[in-house]
């Protein structure tokens, strides 16, 4: 009998959001990095556009979004607290999984992504549409944002080379051994430095994923991260280039795996690699 996922509700499958497109008590976000050549080209019907660049963080401050600005989305979005989100988009969900992190941060407790994101619903050649549903506003009040999910610079420095904490490092193989500071298609998104963390684990968040863009089964999960010693009876913190990936992986390890413990480091290596003083591995 193949193993369950630690939480079976934070994932939903094509079919059930296809017979769900017009259930009012249910939210379609489309989370997408290419907004231009995504959801403008095409998009599940009824499903709303979240930008992860402009909607989710904030480039004043080289930050996500804060209360305010999380309460500002959701109400021109029209969702309330209690509606549960649906959350898909482009790069094997990637972002749909920055989103879904950013969301759990502000205490939303109703969220799914949908498993295989915009490569499944469109191997499955389901239908598409360009039209833009009529927002609704509402008056969205957020919780205190959940420190637990989170772990900054300071957490790192106290933390990292002690044997109860695994760091995971998310990125390429070029990116980790410091052959690269930053992917070519991210130019402008670099550290001073190449490398890694001190102890970290590189474990590529794509290796999460099979060829349809699903997520692999609970055991070649669980497989692929106590291999290298990511356990749940770590502290686990993943990081990438500026926090976006290691959500991902942060997904998978806190929500399919049910590890007790993990935080993602989105300051990740462009703080990390650019800060004076901070040891690094190549």
């Amino acid at each position: 009998m193949t193993k369950q996922y630690a939480n079976q509700d934070v994932l939903c499958e094509t079919d059930w959001v296809n017979n769900n497109l017009n259930n009012d008590k249910v939210k379609i976000l489309e989370v997408d990095y290419d907004v231009e050549n995504a959801y403008k080209e095409g998009h599940l019907p009824n499903s709303h556009m979240v930008w992860w660049r402009k909607d989710i963080n904030d480039s004043s401050t080289r930050d996500i979004i804060n209360k305010h600005q999380f309460e500002e989305l959701m109400s021109r979005l029209g969702v309330k607290p209690d509606d549960e989100l649906i959350l898909y988009g482009d790069f094997n969900n990637w972002f749909a999984a920055f989103a879904f992190w950013v969301f759990k941060y502000f205490g939303h407790k109703k969220i799914r992504i949908m498993n295989g994101g915009r490569k499944k619903w469109e191997n499955e050649n389901r239908s598409y549409t360009k039209d833009e549903p009529v927002e609704n506003p509402s008056n969205y009040v957020a919780a205190a944002p959940d420190e637990g999910v989170r772990a900054y610079l300071d957490d790192v420095k106290r933390s990292f080379k002690k044997e109860e904490v695994g760091l995971v490092d998310v990125r390429s193989v070029k990116e980790f051994n410091g052959e690269i500071t930053a992917p070519p298609e991210y130019p402008m998104e670099h550290a001073q430095r190449g490398g890694h963390i001190p102890g970290a684990k590189n474990i590529p968040w794509l290796q999460a994923i099979d060829d349809d863009g699903t997520f692999k089964s609970a055991e070649d999960l669980e497989a692929l991260y106590r291999k290298q010693g990511i356990t749940p009876d770590k502290h686990i913190i993943c990081y990438c280039r500026i926090g976006e990936r290691s959500s991902h992986t942060w997904f998978v390890l806190k929500y399919l795996l049910g590890y007790p413990s993990v935080k993602n480091y989105d300051g990740s290596w462009t703080e990390w690699g650019n800060m004076i003083g901070n040891p690094i591995e190549k």
